[in-house]
Order: C-alpha cells, then structure tokens, then sequence
C-alpha cells in the first residue's frame, strides 16, 4: 500500500457516509457480528475480526476498469486457521474470490484433477486421489469441527466502498466485548479512490488518447476506530514497504500516530519468510528457518503466537 500515514481528519467519519455509497446490507451484517461476539464471549472466548484480501478500485460507475493491487488474501487466510487453533473465534471479513480458511491449502489445484469415478452406470460413486489434494482428510476434519462449533463467520466485500463500511459496522459491533475484541488488519487496502461524483458513468474510451487519473486520499479508518468506534480493543495494523531501511521508522511512526496496540512490518520481497512485530515498547523479530521451512511451518503461525500472547497481557492490563 502507498501513501503517507497521517491521522484520519475530524471529518473522516463524515466523508465515509458523504463518498462512500453505504451497502444496503451493513445492518444485517452488523447484527450477525454482534450477535457472533457475544455468542462467544459468553462462552469464555475471544473474538478476532481479521480483514483479508485486497480492495478494488472502479474507475467508472459502470465498472469495466478498475485498479487492485496483488494481494491474494493468504495471510489473513492463514492466520484465521492459527486464530482457531488458538481458541479464538474468528470474523473473517475477506474479499470476494480471496483466498479462504482451509481451502486457500488448495488453491493451485484443479479440482477435477483430484476427483475420481469409480463404478459403472447408476452405481459410480465420486472419490478424492489423496495425492493430489494431501492431508485432505485432516483438513477436512479441521475444518468440519470449525463449522459446527460455529467458530468463522465469514463477511465477504468487493469494493472499497463495502470494505470501509463493513469494517464501521464490525468494529461497532465488536465495541461491547471491550478488550476481548482483537483486530487483525491485514487487508490491503487501497489509499487512493475516484469519488462517485467525479467518476465517469461509462466506459472510458481508448479512443480518447492517453488516460490521466486524479484520485482522492482514501479516509484513515484507522484512527476513528481506536479512538471511538472499538476503544477497548487490541488493534493490529500491518505495514509493508519495498524498502527496507525505512520499514521499522514508519511502523513505529504508524504506532505514534494511532495510539494502537501493535504493528506487524514486512518487506515485499521477504514478507513470507520475516516479520517484525513492532509495539510502542517491544520490537520482536519472526523468521521461518530452514528447519522450519520443511517442517511446514508459517510465518503466520509465529505471528499469531506472538500476538496472542501480547492479546493475553493487554486483556490482564484491563482488569
């Protein structure tokens, strides 16, 4: 993600509801939220809402063009499996076709290739080739014991505009659990958006000549959720640079101008690999080793442990 971390202004909430089209099903989806967090906290766990995936952009009311950037949804995809495995119950608020909880292990893989027929006529029956979908079973198993615990609700958005707007709800939904509440920002979402005003209603032609875009400054959201919307919460933001001399100063500049609980700061060339996970007194440095790599295991299982644990010590901090 570009742009320069600045606070949101005191009208960030107010240009939300101005430019940003609110989608008309934000209440059901906010009461299914709240009613998910409570279900759960009554039961003694916490509740984490991670955003996932990326945030498309229209350049026309009429899309045919839009401007998106090359997150898949994997870590937040990942991570809300470690979430589960942690206890947690999880809302995963996650762009449409993005990588998914369980099945994102999959998602290299034609479908119909792992699929067999076995049997003749009326009696044939459907199998699995195992080898081309490993440790399917015990994902599976995973998987099914989630669903009927009833631990993952899944929020799927599209838009800019829908991601914002659910992200409002989720975090007011979320505001009555106080310090319970943990959010896991790993969305990446765009800075730059064309209002709805200024937008072309039709397709915009080639035939035109050469295409020049002026694009607003998307609302921090950030700041109006720590500060009013969720101000109990342990909140998790993430920040990744090309460039990484200067990945450290601007997570800890993120944290000065937040006031949140942590920043998890990657480098786009490594970020499958190494992490830092920054906070306003701690610094702590994650890496998959070799011996780890073949062992299977992710970075995101050490970021989930790590924050866990800090979840753990803010909630104790809190009474």
């Amino acid at each position: 993600m570009a742009g320069v971390e600045t606070p949101a202004s005191p009208t960030a909430e107010g240009r939300l509801t101005e430019e940003f089209a609110v989608p008309s099903h934000v209440e059901a989806e906010r009461a299914l939220m709240a009613e998910f967090a409570e279900r759960h906290t009554s039961a003694g766990r916490r509740v984490v809402l991670i955003t996932s995936g990326g945030t498309k952009v229209p350049l026309e009311s009429r899309t045919v063009r839009f401007l998106d950037n090359f997150s898949s949804g994997r870590r937040g995809a990942s991570s809300a499996e470690y979430f589960l495995d942690s206890g947690y119950a999880v809302i995963f608020l996650h762009r449409h076709r993005s990588l998914y909880p369980y099945t994102r292990l999959y998602s290299g893989v034609n479908l119909m290739d792992a699929l067999q027929m076995e049997g003749d006529g009326g009696s044939s029956q459907v199998t699995v080739d195992q080898r081309v979908l490993p440790n399917v079973a015990s994902v599976l198993k995973r998987y099914r014991a989630v669903k009927e615990a009833r631990l993952l609700l899944p929020v799927e958005f599209s838009t800019l505009s829908e991601y914002l707007h659910l992200l409002k709800a989720a975090a007011q939904a979320l505001s009555s659990i106080g310090p319970k509440a943990m959010f896991y920002l790993a969305a990446a979402v765009s800075d730059f958006y064309i209002p709805a005003s200024e937008m072309p209603e039709h397709k915009i032609q080639s035939s035109n000549g050469p295409l020049q875009i002026s694009m607003k400054m998307v609302p921090k959201m950030l700041s109006p959720l720590v500060k009013d919307w969720a101000p109990q919460a342990f909140v998790i933001s993430f920040k990744l640079e090309t460039d990484p001399s200067i990945l450290l100063e601007r997570a800890r500049r993120a944290l000065d101008t937040y006031r949140h609980q942590a920043v998890v700061a990657n480098v786009l060339d490594t970020r499958r690999g190494y992490v830092a996970v920054v906070t306003r007194d701690t610094q702590a440095e994650l890496a998959v080793t070799e011996e780890d790599a073949r062992a299977g295991v992710e970075i995101e299982e050490k970021i989930v442990s790590n924050l866990s644990a800090a979840h753990g010590s803010f909630m104790a901090l809190q009474g």
